[in-house]
């Protein structure tokens, strides 16, 4: 988890300095996620086409022929016109005078692009319901002439792009050193209720909400923006005029007029974007909340822990399932985040679950790899390989600081080892003892017990650690007579003192996490060992505990109970009858 936690806290540097790559791939999300919604009812967006200038003989329009325009709408039903096109010269035809009448004849409003000219509108009707708050302030209007500013009001059509260079949240009023300027598709939505004021509701030098009365309050992003939903509002042509009941938004889609800018939703004339924004203010689009940063690093940081903390509970293949469990369970979170409206994006989260995961399972294999080649260095000359393989896949089974357990327990001594040495070169006595302790070993693994270690020439063997094995006793026991015929077949002359004892022990990993000596410890082992030692004082090659006698079902013979070094009673020993068979 150290290192998990230490990635993590790396993770969450591009959120909290808003890297512009995860800006990026969080604006791609929000495109590819958020729905298209059905459009409002409200709007029609009627194009001037590349045919339309064709017939008229080119384009600017005189004014004449857009009052007419703007009177055959009104006949077709118009609510009102918001003209998005930009009115800066006298018509050289002379028909202002008629088109500033036509407008007055219902809500009109006339495009004002951002220009920088330090040129700002007369603005009126702004209220500010909180603390003031200081924005990046517009550096100035391109205007229409004033005659038409007589008849209509004026919205203006800025587009500023994200990081990525496309147009997805339009602001909508804009903060100028003389007050406020309200976008086209803003100002269209208070004329048509009928509103007088604007009311923007500030918290702590930032934009909450706007409102207008006449409409439900508008949710912004501290910047006072909206995002865009890219409704598909009906549109329509100077021939068809399909406007009735709609308020129309006019615009020139002719190439080379009316410039075109870069949409998630591709390539968009500006009376095509501000229609969007009204659209999307009745609709109620999603918007990116104050909190944003905050919900993505709670999201971030407790599922990068909980990822983390999955894999090293449940290993690599249920912590495979877990994980990708959830992170399905994550990303749909956030994708509901989205349909509730909130502009709240997992992607990075995601994409640090994946990284952090990554990081896990490498540390566990890695882990695991070298816990197998240290079972495999420690068991594999002490256990039968088929043992070995399956410690190597369950090396849970081998629990450090060790566990309560039932287990026989063998010890061997070889007898007159001192004398033997003294007789022979240590070449010689090494040969023999090498020999010796083969044939111990090896009848310990055929019978499934574990030789757990090496004394000199003593032997410690344990049956039924570290796995489970029925029928223990016996196998120490025949363990034993194994032994005892192998070294009589060898020739080696050399005798050996056997102790068997059955008791709970503590068994397990002593030692530390990365260096460790599986092995028994408790009162059942020392009496194991009593029991060897006492092989000479009661003249046997096998001295058997009572503890392992009672669970038998060979036949043994019983000796006189001795006295053992830390007992006060006597211990029932047993040894093994010539003619020692298992009962069937």
């Amino acid at each position: 988890m150290r290192w998990a936690s230490l990635l993590l806290g790396i993770l969450t540097l591009p959120l909290i300095f808003n890297f512009t790559p995860l800006e990026v791939l969080r604006l791609k999300t929000f495109d590819a996620v958020i729905q298209t919604p059905e459009p409002s009812g409200n709007f029609v967006i009627l194009n001037i086409t590349e045919e339309d200038v064709r017939e008229r003989g080119g384009y600017p329009f005189p004014r004449q022929d857009l009052a007419q325009i703007q009177i055959d709408l009104l006949n077709k039903g118009a609510l009102g016109v918001g003209w998005v096109i930009l009115f800066p010269q006298p018509d050289r035809f002379g028909g202002d005078e008629v088109f500033k009448e036509t407008l007055s004849y219902a809500p009109s409003i006339l495009a004002m692009p951002e220009y920088d000219n330090g040129i700002y509108p007369k603005t009126h009707g702004t209220v500010i319901l909180g603390p003031d708050v200081d924005l990046p302030k517009a550096t100035g209007f391109l205007q229409n002439i004033p005659e038409l500013q007589e008849s209509a009001s004026q919205g203006a059509v800025s587009a500023p792009v994200d990081v990525d260079n496309l147009v997805r949240r339009l602001p909508l009023l804009q903060q100028t050193p003389d007050g406020w300027v309200a976008a086209f598709g803003t100002e269209v939505l208070k004329v048509l209720v009928g509103g007088k004021t604007y009311q923007i509701k500030t918290n702590e030098n930032r934009i909450e909400q706007i409102r207008v009365r006449g409409l439900n309050p508008i949710n912004t992003d501290s910047l006072g923006r909206k995002w865009i939903s890219w409704v598909d509002t009906p549109q329509t042509t100077l021939s068809e005029m399909n406007v009735a009941g709609k308020f129309v938004f006019v615009g020139v889609t002719a190439k080379g007029v009316m410039p075109t800018l870069a949409t998630p939703n591709g390539l968009l004339e500006p009376h095509k974007i501000q229609s969007a924004l009204a659209e999307s203010i009745l609709i109620n689009s999603p918007f990116i909340p104050d909190y944003r940063l905050f919900v993505e690093l709670i999201i971030l940081c407790i599922s990068g822990l909980l990822i983390a903390f999955l894999i090293n509970r449940f290993g690599i293949t249920m912590g495979l399932i877990s994980a990708g469990t959830l992170m399905l369970s994550i990303a749909g979170l956030g994708y509901y985040f989205i349909l509730r409206g909130f502009l709240i994006d997992v992607t990075w989260s995601l994409i640090s679950m994946l990284l952090i995961a990554t990081q896990q399972f490498y540390l566990n294999f890695r882990t695991q790899y070298k816990l197998r080649q240290q079972i495999k260095k420690q068991f594999e000359h002490y256990l039968d390989p088929r043992q070995v393989k399956r410690l190597q896949d369950n090396p849970e089974l081998l629990k450090l600081g060790g566990e309560r357990r039932y287990c026989t327990f063998l010890f061997t001594d070889v007898r007159g080892f001192t004398s033997l040495s003294e007789k022979l070169e240590p070449e010689q006595v090494t040969d023999i003892m090498n020999k010796t302790l083969t044939i111990q070993s090896d009848a310990v693994k055929k019978y499934g017990g574990m030789v757990d270690k090496y004394i000199g020439d003593a032997m410690m063997a344990i049956f039924n650690a570290p796995l489970d094995l029925d029928m223990h006793e016996d196998r120490a026991i025949l363990t034993a007579i194994e032994i005892k015929k192998k070294m009589r077949e060898a020739g080696l002359g050399i005798d050996i003192g056997i102790g068997i004892n059955s008791g709970v022990a503590v068994i397990g990993n002593m030692g530390s996490e990365t260096r460790f000596d599986f092995t028994a410890l408790g009162d059942a082992v020392n009496l194991a060992a009593r029991m060897e030692s006492s092989c000479k004082e009661v003249g046997e090659d096998i001295v058997i505990a009572q503890g392992t006698a009672e669970q038998t079902d060979i036949k043994l013979n019983r000796l006189d109970d001795i006295y053992v070094k830390g007992k006060e009673k006597p211990i029932q020993i047993y040894t093994i009858s010539k003619n020692a068979t298992r009962a069937s």
